[in-house]
């Protein structure tokens, strides 16, 4: 028998398996993917950066100079601007508030306290039930935050309770009640021309957002909208923020959505609610098949 010759037929190319996990049988992904990818949140990390980055916050904010003259320009200005828009109520709702003790001393302690208690809340729910999601709605947390320091830097504005000849009510002062680290004898430790973007707006408004969207429990669904609302009312009774201050804090939130957006490529409640655990060896293991 003659020699055969076995040629490859045309157009037939070469397979290449591309690289997989051992575990999972995915693709690998690159670094910039990888890094997109949502993962279990380590808790010590998560104490150390909570503690540290409100610490910076702190400090960049009471460290943004206190330039009295302009901010008291700034607050004149805003004022007019209500006025002319039909909207500057505040001192109408600020001695009405006012005149009830128990409801402006509630509403005072309010504004000191749950600031940081729900938003620490909802950050501790999200990290033990929906893992998956926690990385990318903190990213909207601090993103928001971060941009609300440059409008403290930028735009200097005094509370109306501050202003010159304002009418306004300082319900801590007249009342006595620890509600303000820009009252009282803690004035000196806080920047008090640091009013605009409102983050008690930001900060409960990601609050109620977040509660909205991921609850399963109707009521709750319904207090996560409530909060934030209670929240503008507070601010403007305790004469702490004009309207528009809230609105401020409207679009730093608005911010922050769009680079957790822009980011993940997706919201992050569309995220899947568990993530990959991780084995003995710590490679990444499939999560538990649970819906989200």
């Amino acid at each position: 028998m003659g020699e055969t010759t076995v040629t490859p037929q045309e157009g037939l190319e070469e397979a290449v398996p591309h690289p997989v996990t051992a575990e999972t049988g995915q693709p690998r992904q690159g670094g910039i993917q990888r890094l997109r990818t949502p993962r279990r949140p380590r808790l010590w990390f998560e104490i150390l950066l909570i503690a540290v980055s409100y610490w910076t916050y702190s400090l960049i904010r009471n460290a943004v100079p206190e330039q009295k003259s302009e901010a008291l320009r700034n607050a004149d200005w805003i004022w007019k601007v209500e006025h002319h828009l039909g909207i500057a109520v505040e001192e109408s709702v600020n001695h009405a508030v006012n005149s009830v003790t128990w409801l402006i001393i509630g509403m005072n302690y309010y504004y000191a306290t749950l600031h940081f208690v729900v938003t620490l809340g909802v950050l501790v729910w999200l990290y033990r039930s929906h893992p998956g999601r926690y990385a990318a709605t903190r990213m909207v947390l601090f993103a928001t935050t971060g941009v609300a320091l440059v409008g403290y830097y930028l735009y200097p504005l005094a509370p109306p309770r501050l202003m010159n000849g304002g009418g306004f009510i300082d319900t801590v002062m007249v009342h006595q009640t620890w509600g303000s680290m820009a009252s009282g004898d803690l004035k000196n430790m806080s920047n008090q021309y640091a009013a605009m973007p409102s983050m008690h707006i930001g900060w409960s408004l990601w609050c109620g957002l977040t509660i909205f969207a991921l609850a399963s429990v109707p009521w709750v669904r319904v207090l996560g909208l409530l909060y934030p609302t209670a929240t503008l009312v507070v601010i403007v009774a305790t004469a702490n923020h004009f309207w528009l201050d809230a609105v401020g804090g409207i679009a730093c939130l608005a911010f922050g959505f769009t680079v957790a957006w822009v980011w993940y490529g997706t919201l992050p409640y569309a995220l899947p609610r568990l993530v990959a655990a991780r084995g003995a060896s710590g490679a990444r293991l499939p999560a538990p098949s649970r819906a989200g």
